[in-house]
């Protein structure tokens, strides 16, 4: 068998963070800047199937078999495709995988890692999945990283669309007339996601009156951001930016870190910059074109971040 190769992108929330666990809307795109890749290759017969890892520090080796362990989500992972293909007999392969998306940084990894996998393990079997059904299979993988997951990640990962996101309601793709460019900024630090969400609980919980009209204006913002978006203006995404990054500051969320940053994206050019994900740490995304991605993403590095790229949206 030749090699087979399949590859998944990561994910970036826009505009809706915290406030879509309150029910308002919130969009999220595919992270095209960072990948996921797994190599499908036989092996020797009655050798089995194993999951190589070689950027691991120990060049950890997985082995897939009946019985063995489904607390990894890899192993599980791989466990559901042979299910899903009706294969009771691990067959002799193995799958190396690669990813360039780093851990618990809100980028999506463990659905794009998930979702590599099952593609090339599928496709080396000779029974690609289609997307919906790769879909359902990632989202199940989900539940070992988030419990409860939203279905926010395996869905932009799988159908590589942008998602407009309402708790409770069947998600939404949407389409990108006229793309658009992002630099991204990662701290190097962040808190878990259930710690910042489980603030801006409280917060509304003690604050009704002072919290949920910020709530509500954070899912107009995605909404009007949607309609920018679908209508080619996203250069216009930029005051949208500022302000939802201002209510995620009233939330908490934000640090003096992040508003540093978005603060030095915009004196460096950026049209708008944000807080990307739980918050506290984390991530931040600043609106840029051709001209001014340079000059950005210098003023991040020099400030300190542990990981700047650019990535075009759409």
């Amino acid at each position: 068998m030749k090699s087979i190769v399949a590859t998944a992108p990561g994910k970036l929330i826009l505009f809706g963070e915290h406030a879509v666990v309150h029910g308002q809307p919130a969009l999220a795109v595919p992270l095209t800047a960072l990948t996921a890749t797994v190599t499908a290759e036989s092996t020797l017969p009655s050798s089995g199937l194993h999951i190589l890892l070689p950027d691991s520090r120990h060049h950890h080796t997985l082995r897939v078999y009946p019985g063995s362990d489904t607390e990894n989500a890899l192993v599980y992972t791989a466990q559901l495709v042979l299910k899903t293909l009706g294969i009771t007999t691990p067959p002799d392969l193995k799958l190396i995988l690669h990813s360039t998306i780093p851990l618990a940084a809100g980028f999506g990894s463990g659905a794009a890692v998930s979702a590599a996998l099952a593609q090339a393990l599928s496709q080396a079997l000779g029974h690609p999945l289609d997307h919906e059904t790769l879909n359902g299979l990632v989202y199940e993988v989900e539940k070992i990283h988030h419990g409860t997951p939203s279905g926010i990640d395996n869905t932009v990962i799988v159908y590589q669309k942008p998602v407009y996101f309402v708790r409770g309601k069947p998600l939404e793709t949407f389409t990108i007339p006229r793309p658009f460019l992002l630099v991204v900024g990662n701290l190097g630090h962040a808190t878990p996601t259930h710690i910042t969400v489980g603030a801006v609980r409280e917060l509304a919980e003690r604050e009704p009156e002072r919290i949920q009209p910020i709530l509500g204006r954070i899912g107009e913002i995605a909404n009007q951001a949607r309609t920018l978006i679908e209508t080619g203006q996203p250069d216009l995404l930029g005051p949208l930016m500022d302000e939802n990054h201002a209510l995620l500051h009233e939330l908490t969320v934000s640090d003096d870190e992040l508003d540093q940053f978005c603060a030095m994206a915009k004196q460096a050019g950026a049209m708008g910059a944000k807080l990307s994900g739980g918050g506290r740490g984390g991530n931040m995304i600043a609106l840029v074109n051709e001209k001014t991605a340079p000059a950005v993403q210098e003023i991040l590095k020099q400030a300190g971040a542990a990981k700047v790229f650019t990535t075009q949206v759409g």
